[in-house]
């Protein structure tokens, strides 16, 4: 007999992947332990495993896997062929129609650009302290993208409109918004993409109480800080709109103790990773309003799932300034997480939420 964890290691399905089609009733295990409830599986069922992860991998409808494992081991294999024919026929024909959809969406994004790049061609300059502006960059910096297949997102962006400057750095799975007050220009939006190296030298100016001067001058970002300069120039990219990322105003909130919440989470359950998956801290929101950590997953709507070392960042980000309290804001399982300031709603981290598989 197998284990379900030599299973899922010898077969490529996941221990979730495997509780999960036991409960679908597409692979039951050959005994269940009374007692403990662990899952034993028959030597000749790794091979159904190992089919079940080709499928699973190729996207095939549940309903017709289990008809492939129904018929896989039978002298008359027709009915499979038949299966995974017309599965691939779906999926060329859905790659077909996408395509289609991508060279219209091509075709958008070709006459939005002019109008896009106005946003970051304008001459600006403008003043700002320099302790604000190093509070901005140490609330967002820490999300900004490494990866080299998005180049856009590799830098913080900074969004100013009339007296305000945002600051927004993004990886896709995380988010950090950060404002503070400018003075000297009151003109229309301008978008500059300042890149990380960039953004760290500015910060590295930033250790004064007087002004700090800006300029954006076509593509070359300039600060001043006292007799010292960092510049370089912008990337030339547009950033995605990421107002239209924002949360929904609503959800349940509850303040959390930083500390305390640090070291539950450094120390408490995790959901380990799977083939280089992060590990995830289930979180789950009680009706008082605390926040625990569960150690199993279960189908309770109001836990969540969330990288644990994206939450350890936006915590430290946040909490620069001896602030020894934050909070968190929830949505639905499947909506991002906020973390913010106590009476601060311009500064704040969002995580994205993991999808766990029972």
């Amino acid at each position: 007999m197998r284990s379900i964890g030599e299973l899922a290691r010898d077969s490529g399905l996941g221990v979730s992947a495997l509780r999960f089609y036991d409960r679908a009733g597409v692979l039951v295990p050959a005994w269940v332990d009374p007692v403990s409830g662990y899952r034993w599986y028959e030597p000749g069922q790794l091979e159904d495993a190992r089919v079940l992860a080709c499928l699973r991998r190729a996207g095939m409808p549940l309903a017709d896997i289990r008809l492939v494992l129904a018929s896989w081991s039978g002298a008359d294999t027709d009915l499979v062929r038949n299966l995974l024919t017309a599965h691939l026929r779906r999926l060329e024909r859905g790659l077909s129609e996408a395509r289609g959809e991508f060279s219209a969406l091509r075709a958008l994004l070709d006459h939005r650009e002019n109008v896009m790049t106005s946003l970051r061609t304008a001459s600006v300059q403008l003043s700002i302290p320099a302790p604000d502006l190093a509070a901005v960059l140490d609330t967002v910096r820490f999300a900004a993208s490494t990866d080299p297949e998005l180049p856009m997102l590799a830098g913080v962006l900074f969004d100013i409109e009339g007296e305000m400057l945002h600051a927004v750095a993004t990886d896709r799975y995380r988010m950090a918004v950060a404002r503070a007050r400018v003075a000297g220009y009151d003109g229309s939006r301008v978008q500059v993409v300042v890149p990380s190296p960039l953004a760290d030298a500015m910060r590295a100016l930033l250790d004064g109480e007087g002004p700090a001067r800006l300029s954006l001058d076509g593509d070359r970002v300039t600060l001043e800080a006292g007799d010292r300069q960092a510049a370089g120039r912008h990337l030339d990219h547009d950033f995605p709109d990421y107002r239209r990322l924002l949360p929904r105003v609503g959800g349940r909130r509850t303040v959390v103790e930083v500390a305390a919440f640090r070291q539950d989470l450094e120390t408490g359950p995790v959901r380990s990773g799977e083939a280089g998956a992060p590990d995830l801290s289930v979180l789950r929101v009680e009706d008082g309003g605390a926040v625990t950590l569960c150690a199993d997953v279960d189908e309770d709507p109001n836990r969540v799932a969330v990288n644990r070392e994206f939450l350890l960042a936006a915590l430290a980000a946040l909490a620069a300034g001896a602030r020894d309290r934050l909070v968190l804001e929830f949505g639905a399982p499947t909506a991002p997480i906020a973390v913010r300031r106590p009476g601060d709603e311009g500064a704040f981290s969002l995580l994205m939420p993991v999808r766990l598989e029972n």
